[in-house]
């Protein structure tokens, strides 16, 4: 494990504390609480997934399979099924090596999120992260809706070395998206990230300037990979599952980046956003600098959740 990780992990560990002493203390007491496993042992340890955000579907999926590894291997011991339960969360959380294809090919990144959640830092973030990979990247200020947004985006592309396109309050999101297309192709760009507006109340002009934006990228660019990436704060828990369902109602949504989590003891949401909505969470943010956003790792995740030492 590099540096880069190593201090990231020891920050993931420390950010999850709230989250980890809202559901692994209560787990480790089941643990030692319980003599023999019967229902009562699954529907407590159940019931401390479900509260701590984990979410009924996933919460499920853990509990039958961690029911048939007890059968199948034959364990009587309540203590034995802590490490089984560990790898049933890792399982239910894994995103797969081809989560990160954009990377590797020419693509544009849209971001979309409501105000707040983090999401033109994100945008920020992933710009220096691509650019340290030496890939060349393009930011487009299309969140026009926000006069703030351009300012802020615009001081995150100085401070990643990139170039911006856009930021005039009022423009229309699809003519800088058109305008960044163009600049994209001349300047033979890897990958263009879009910082786009997420205005969940007003479901029907999002959808409308998603569509038109797509349009844009479809018949502009059509050789490039697209990946829609929709920001979430990890503080608001069940919020941001529904913030998310509704994204994936008007978008192509592939991706989830799961900001402030090391503030909330709420950090079980990233279980369940996988799980019921089927879309992986790809990036975690816990805390304020460039490092910070992190690809995320579920082997690193649940080990951080359970405080679990890593190589």
């Amino acid at each position: 494990m590099g540096e880069e990780k190593k201090g990231f992990f020891r920050r993931l560990v420390a950010g999850l504390s709230k989250t980890r002493d809202n559901i692994v203390s209560g787990i480790d007491s089941i643990f030692s609480g319980f003599s023999s496993i019967d229902e009562d042992f699954y529907e407590e340890i159940e019931e401390i997934l479900v509260m701590g955000d984990i979410g009924i579907n996933a919460t499920t999926k853990i509990i039958e399979r961690l029911k048939e590894q007890v059968k199948e291997q034959h364990i009587k011991e309540p203590a034995a099924c802590k490490q089984l339960l560990i790898d049933s969360i890792k399982r239910q959380m894994d995103v797969g090596e081809t989560a990160y294809e954009f990377e590797n090919r020419k693509s544009v990144v849209l971001m979309i999120g409501v105000n707040g959640v983090g999401k033109t830092t994100s945008v920020g973030k992933l710009a220096g992260k691509l650019k340290d990979q030496g890939k060349k990247v393009l930011l487009a200020a299309a969140d026009t809706f926000r006069a703030a947004a351009g300012e802020q985006l615009t001081q995150w592309a100085h401070r990643a070395g990139v170039d911006l396109i856009g930021g005039q309050e009022g423009a229309d999101p699809a003519a800088i998206v058109y305008d960044a297309v163009q600049a994209a192709k001349a300047r033979n760009v890897d990958v263009l990230l879009c910082d786009t507006a997420g205005r969940l109340h007003n479901k029907k002009n999002l959808m409308e300037e998603l569509k038109k934006i797509y349009r844009v990228l479809e018949r502009e660019y059509p050789e490039a990979y697209l990946e829609t990436l929709v920001v979430l704060d990890g503080t608001t828990g069940q919020n941001a599952l529904a913030q998310a369902r509704q994204f994936a109602e008007v978008a192509h949504v592939t991706g989830i980046i799961l900001t402030k989590l090391d503030g909330t003891a709420k950090g079980g949401i990233a279980v369940a956003i996988q799980s019921e909505l089927d879309i992986p969470v790809k990036y975690i943010g816990v805390g304020e600098t460039i490092d910070d956003l992190q690809k995320f790792d579920s082997e690193q995740f649940v080990n951080a959740l359970f405080d679990v030492k890593e190589e």
